[in-house]
């Protein structure tokens, strides 16, 4: 019956093509513009880490200005740690099952024979940043705790770079010249994007890339390799001692530090641990503002540091209200449409139709035209996703319809179809067919 139906559906849509071309180019519009935001917007606010996002923790300690306003909650304190903090808290004894300090920096990739020279961000960190956030090797590991008291020049490079340097074979035991100087690799990452990428906290660049080398944070502190990325101060440096062992010491925040945490009861040791490592600093003259600590879980993170901002919101509220508008007008044409054709209802009816098999038969068109519409809407967001891609660096990651939010769309544009077609379907079931039949 359901084919029948269908057929009748596809006739009728041919004997109207102009106003069923409006219905399904409302739809699509709609579902187009809302779609597009919503990718976005879902994209976004997703888990980068699900499995593991409630083990995880980013660190904040309040080293800030004194003469600061005071601090009421993790939105007000730094989202980073000096470097003499990070470095303590790494080499002291600790609650967590992990820890991972680290930063952002660069240099130049000098590949063998003709190629130029090219830059690549790079992250320095410690060997229990793979295992911490379950970074998948393609070849080989992470280096050992060893390498990092060693301050070893090795490095765990991506896989993309492992195909532009070395043709995608295993390039384990290998070196790469970064600058003036040769790292030998001992890992290579396979394809890992967590999006967004939640453990740096310069959020203009959330949704770029991830690195492609990674070295220990110790060997590029030797370098020195200075940071790539935010880096904040309230005090001056020491002018009586170098400029980088000054820049060490100092009170400037440009690094990140997490630790994993895998229960209750190991979530509260560690804050007690953290707090009671500012009083040892206020003892030394650091710290001067009151005792603040902040430990985040990675969803809590994203919500610190305001990943997805207000006219993300207000752009999907706008996207689902002109949503809304196409529904309301394909509603007008629907009503026109099957009051338009009551001619064919009568005469369905007074040869044994009942109003049951008109509703459904109806139903059935709506549906095919919200399908219509939904895959119009499919093609739209494709084409306003790609112009997102085009007008917002480091958006790449979140400009891909997925399988299912591709079906999602046409379930949601054949539901919201039926939805507005429920009432002109029911009016035109509900014709009386006598009466139209005399004006024949």
């Amino acid at each position: 019956m359901f084919s029948y139906y269908f057929r009748l559906a596809l006739a009728s849509m041919r004997r109207t093509p102009v106003m069923t071309g409006l219905m399904v180019l409302a739809l699509g519009l709609g579902f187009g513009a809302f779609m597009t935001t919503f990718t976005v917007y879902y994209l976004m606010s997703g888990d980068p880490i699900p499995h593991k996002s409630s083990a995880l923790f980013a660190v904040q300690l309040d080293n800030w200005d004194p003469n600061s306003p005071p601090t009421e909650s993790a939105r007000d304190v730094q989202p980073q740690l000096t470097w003499q903090d990070g470095f303590n808290l790494m080499r002291a004894d600790t609650p967590a099952t992990r820890q991972a300090h680290m930063y952002s920096t660069g240099a130049i990739v000098v590949p063998e024979g003709d190629d130029p020279p090219f830059d690549e961000n790079i992250r320095a960190t410690y060997q229990t940043f793979f295992e911490m956030f379950d970074v998948p090797f393609l070849h080989g590991g992470s280096w050992d705790s060893r390498a990092d008291e060693d301050r070893a020049s090795v490095a765990v490079i991506g896989r993309k770079l492992n195909d532009r340097l070395f043709g995608g074979g295993n390039s384990v035991g290998k070196s790469i010249r970064l600058d003036d100087h040769h790292f030998k690799i001992v890992g290579i990452i396979d394809d890992w994007q967590p999006t967004p990428r939640f453990y740096h906290s310069d959020w203009g660049r959330a949704f770029a890339d991830t690195e492609q080398i990674f070295i220990p944070m110790t060997r590029a502190i030797d370098g020195p390799m200075g940071p790539r990325g935010n880096t904040n101060c309230w005090a001056p440096l020491d002018e009586s001692i170098p400029v980088i062992e000054a820049f060490l010491k100092s009170e400037c925040v440009w690094t990140q530090f997490w630790a994993e945490l895998g229960s209750p009861e190991q979530v509260a040791a560690y804050k007690d641990y953290l707090d009671n490592y500012v009083r040892e600093q206020k003892q030394a003259g650091r710290f001067a503002r009151p005792l603040n600590t902040f430990i985040s879980d990675v969803n809590e993170w994203l919500e610190v540091m305001g990943v997805v901002g207000n006219d993300n919101r207000v752009q999907l509220r706008l996207s689902f209200l002109f949503l809304l508008v196409c529904v309301l007008n394909t509603v007008g044409l629907l009503l026109a449409k099957f009051l338009g054709k009551g001619g064919e209802v009568a005469l369905r009816r007074a040869m044994g139709a009942s109003r049951g098999a008109i509703f459904t038969q109806n139903l059935v068109e709506v549906g095919s035209i919200g399908a219509l519409g939904g895959l119009v809407g499919i093609g739209l967001a494709w084409i306003g996703l790609r112009g997102v891609e085009n007008l917002y660096d480091g958006y790449q990651h979140l400009v891909r319809l997925d399988p299912s939010m591709l079906a999602t769309a046409v379930t949601l544009s054949v539901t919201a179809a039926i939805a507005a077609g429920l009432y002109p379907v029911w009016r035109d079931s509900r014709l009386a067919p006598a009466g139209l039949l005399k004006t024949q």
